[in-house]
């Protein structure tokens, strides 16, 4: 089959590797159908995760179809659609009883991480029961290809850790795919402003289409100095770090209101600077995740009520023969106006 192969910092080839065979009862093997590219596959390529290893084939979301199934296998059979989940959970673990799927002692995040993944026309997937979900008849797959990383994270990284609440005032920070997620889901809440911030105008006149309240260009304004005016200098009650560089989390340091959360969604490849200086009087909580998928289900009924619709994330479709191509045009955000990016497997 072909795939995308990770290489070393900065190195990927789609390349032939051999097709994904059934390793445990519990696996699947999925065909499939759709897949994306995600902003830590960026962050992989960057050299900011070592465990990925050369020859990794990358990619932890998409949608397909059951080709075969291990022994044990008892909610799929052959056939059924199926939406991948970005995390793979045993069910049994002590994390996975506790809901902390990211933490599974058994799988966790590794699909396109520590086992192959899902930029390809196969995958396998460990513990196919409790890691898979059944597409609904009359789904769009290209929608729920969101669902399988970047609209949980938003919501539960970001929205859930920061404790949003009606009449609240939260910022973002970062309005790539994840930060216009946490935006998307935020409004579940029913906050009184949600503050955007980026350097990409483009992307800012995105996140006003999709109900963002104000908008800050980091490049052209001061951002502490905008917050304050818009909070009568009180600060946000939540910020989301939604970027994963030192600079973004002391943003949100700066400008957060007593008592508020600041809620960290961006994967960090450098150590920030904490400062407790500032910070240590004004009851601030802070917190961190690795997405988990638990609303996975709540999400998915929302996306089939249509009261969210994650189309709105998708600019660029590709065949997976073009995924080079999809790579550059994911990777250049604000030359190419992309968001999430749609690869449809050529074979399906």
């Amino acid at each position: 089959m072909k795939a995308l192969v990770y290489h070393g910092p900065g190195n990927k080839s789609f390349e032939e590797k051999p097709k994904p065979e059934i390793k445990a009862p519990t696996d699947a093997i999925v065909k499939i159908l759709k897949t994306t590219i995600c902003g830590t596959d960026l962050h992989i390529l960057k050299g900011d995760v070592p465990e990925v290893t050369d020859g990794r084939i990358l990619g932890h979301e998409g949608v397909g179809v059951i080709e075969a199934t291990g022994s044990n296998v008892a909610n799929f059979k052959i056939g059924d659609h199926v939406l991948i989940s970005c995390i793979t959970s045993c069910g049994k673990c002590e994390y996975c009883r506790k809901g902390m799927y990211s933490h599974c002692e058994n799988g966790g995040w590794i699909l396109g991480h520590l086992i192959d993944g899902t930029q390809a026309e196969y995958v396998r997937i460990p513990y196919a029961d409790t890691s898979l979900y059944h597409i609904p008849e009359g789904a769009n797959e290209e929608a729920l290809v969101m669902l399988s990383d970047i609209l949980p994270t938003g919501y539960e990284c970001g929205v859930l850790n920061g404790q949003i609440k009606p009449g609240d005032t939260v910022a973002i920070v970062g309005a790539g795919p994840i930060g216009l997620a946490s935006l998307l889901t935020a409004q579940f809440y029913s906050p009184a402003a949600i503050i955007m911030i980026d350097l990409d105008n483009n992307r800012l006149q995105v996140a006003k289409r999709f109900g963002a309240t104000h908008t800050i260009n980091s490049t052209g304004q001061n951002i502490i100095e905008e917050v304050m005016a818009i909070t009568g200098n009180r600060g946000v009650d939540t910020a989301i770090e939604a970027v994963g560089i030192p600079a973004t989390f002391e943003v949100c340091q700066a400008i957060i209101a007593p008592g508020g959360h600041i809620a960290n969604v961006g994967v960090h490849g450098k150590s920030v600077s904490l400062h407790l200086e500032s910070l240590w009087s004004k009851n601030v909580t802070i917190t961190t995740r690795l997405v988990d998928t638990v609303t996975t289900p709540l999400l998915l009924k929302t996306v089939m009520s249509k009261k969210l619709d994650p189309l709105l994330l998708i600019t660029h479709r590709f065949r997976l023969t073009e995924i080079l191509q999809a790579y550059e045009t994911f990777a250049h955000a604000e030359k190419e106006k992309s968001l999430k990016v749609i690869l449809s497997n050529d074979t399906a």
